[in-house]
């Protein structure tokens, strides 16, 4: 089954929306950060997968001497550490810059933007940045990215896990203590008949 083009590219500021999250800073105080980032990608993976969009998670070195690292989650789910001395915001504004004459729509996409690591698509027009940083918001959407605030990813996030929830619950059949309730009014008539010893 050939890949659909998702409708966006979302680019997550990992630690800015930790720490703005509630729920995922409670869980980096008493488990520890790579609790709360891993929280951070499971919700952003069913978040993903629901709204058709390839997201991009990205972590800052957080002070390590390392060297960048990519690591596909999923499908349309992908975590991003930058290098020592790299931020999260550096990364993404590089990004938004690469793809600028695309989501203006002047140039198709042909070739995946250096350094970025996400995947490229020929149709792919929109770029969002969730943070809550002011200033990098005001940077991104000058190069032509959306921005979402860490509160409205989190609305969305909540409410396409709810949507799940309610249509999986949809489509299950309510589980029946008797069998009688499982059949049709008539033949249970006919079954009650039957137990009294009419004919």
């Amino acid at each position: 089954m050939p890949r659909s083009i998702p409708q966006a590219v979302l680019l997550v500021d990992g630690y800015n929306i930790i720490g703005a999250w509630s729920c995922l800073k409670k869980i980096r105080d008493t488990e520890g950060l790579e609790a709360s980032r891993w929280q951070l990608i499971e919700d952003l993976t069913n978040y993903s997968a629901y709204q058709g969009i390839v997201t991009q998670v990205v972590f800052d070195a957080h002070y390590q001497n390392t060297c960048s690292n990519y690591e596909v989650i999923t499908e349309s789910l992908s975590a991003y550490y930058t290098s020592f001395g790299e931020t999260a915001d550096t990364y993404i504004e590089k990004v938004c810059a690469a793809f600028r004459p695309y989501l203006r729509g002047t140039l198709p996409i042909k070739t995946t933007i250096k350094n970025s690591k996400l995947p490229t698509y020929s149709q792919t027009s929109r770029i969002i940045v969730a943070t809550s940083d002011r200033a990098h918001q005001l940077t991104v959407v000058g190069y032509g990215a959306e921005w979402l605030s860490a509160a409205q990813l989190k609305f969305e996030v909540q409410t396409a896990a709810h949507r799940v929830r309610q249509k999986n619950k949809s489509c299950r059949q309510p589980p029946s203590r008797f069998l009688a309730n499982s059949i049709d009014a008539k033949a249970r008539q006919r079954l009650s008949e039957l137990r009294m010893g009419k004919k």
